[in-house]
């Protein structure tokens, strides 16, 4: 791990920062399936809605800078899924190949897990995305599948790998309350 990143919740000064990460990688890449990065206002009403949930929202920090964000919010709307939540990250360009990603996967998992949630599932643009699946596997996912173009950006087919990690006991004992 890199001692020279930190890990802390987002705040509303951070959306800046975050809403620049995020337009990068709706830009240029392939790990989300946006095509128009969304401006700072909307970025703040989604962290805003995430933590009216109660979910964690993180930033990595690095010499004051934020040069990563990660979430977890409902996988999906059902209250069937209402114990599964699927990560999203997203690492700075020029901040990529410092361990930022993985501190900030590690903590989201943790807080996931103390929050009661039993599975994380990460859905990954693109089956050449290697640096996601990798962080994924290294932080205890495994390959759930793959549906085959699911998207199409950049003038081209994209996938999207599902990968999967229990929490806590997982699928091992009962959830607390009515089933």
């Amino acid at each position: 791990m890199n001692p020279d990143i930190s890990v802390r919740a987002c705040e509303a000064r951070d959306i800046a920062a975050v809403s620049a990460i995020y337009a990068h990688h709706v830009l240029h890449g392939l790990a989300t399936f946006e095509l128009v990065p969304p401006d700072a206002a909307e970025m703040e009403r989604r962290r805003a809605h995430v933590r009216e949930l109660g979910l964690p929202y993180l930033v990595a920090e690095s010499e004051g800078r934020v040069i990563g964000y990660a979430y977890a919010a409902p996988y999906r709307e059902r209250p069937a899924y209402r114990y599964t939540l699927e990560d999203s990250i997203y690492i700075a360009d020029e901040a990529r190949g410092r361990g930022a990603g993985r501190i900030l996967l590690e903590a989201l998992v943790a807080a996931c897990t103390r929050a009661g949630y039993r599975q994380l599932v990460a859905v990954i643009g693109d089956s050449a995305n290697q640096a996601s699946i990798g962080l994924h596997a290294a932080c205890g996912f495994e390959r759930a599948g793959c549906l085959a173009s699911t998207g199409f950006k950049f003038g081209r087919w994209v996938d999207s790998v599902f990968m999967q990690r229990a929490l806590g006991e997982g699928e091992r004992s009962l959830p607390p309350g009515p089933g």
